[in-house]
């Protein structure tokens, strides 16, 4: 009668090499959980608060792997490109602040169409139609372009 060792052949089975991960996620801490309830003294048990504390460690572990992929989430779908965000503003009238180049002193306003959106350093700055550039933050007034107005 021919019998086959099933322990060899799930062992030969097996990776012959490791690669160790740099990160302990959920499943490596259920392994590791589930190997060391395998391999405890029959005659001197985990205690249950020993098991409950990790289980609780393990629903931590959880709760926070979920949150930090939640957070990634928010933040991929903050991150729209300024250009895209911006897009809207083509063809309406801004009002902004001139500035004096020497000072950096206020020295007026100035309103003209903005024709393009562009951006630096994820920064929208408004190409506007009088040949300024404004960032789209400084501008103090939008409204409908008029036909015929710069």
């Amino acid at each position: 009668m021919n019998t086959i060792d099933k322990s060899s052949l799930y062992l030969s089975n097996q990776p012959k090499t490791r690669v160790p991960s740099p990160e302990l996620g959920k499943d490596e801490f259920l392994k590791i959980l589930m190997t060391q309830l395998q391999n405890q003294d029959p005659l001197n048990p985990m205690e249950d608060r020993d098991f409950i504390a990790q289980m609780a460690s393990f629903s931590t572990l959880e709760q926070t792997m979920n949150m930090a992929n939640s957070i990634e989430t928010l933040v991929q779908s903050q991150l729209v490109s300024p250009v895209i965000q911006y897009s809207h503003m083509i063809e309406k009238i801004v009002t902004y602040h001139q500035h004096d180049e020497e000072t950096g002193k206020i020295i007026g306003k100035e309103s003209s169409q903005v024709v393009a959106v562009s951006q630096k350093d994820g920064w929208a700055i408004l190409e506007l139609k009088n040949g300024d550039q404004v960032y789209a933050d400084a501008v103090l007034e939008v409204r409908d372009s008029v036909k015929g107005s710069d």
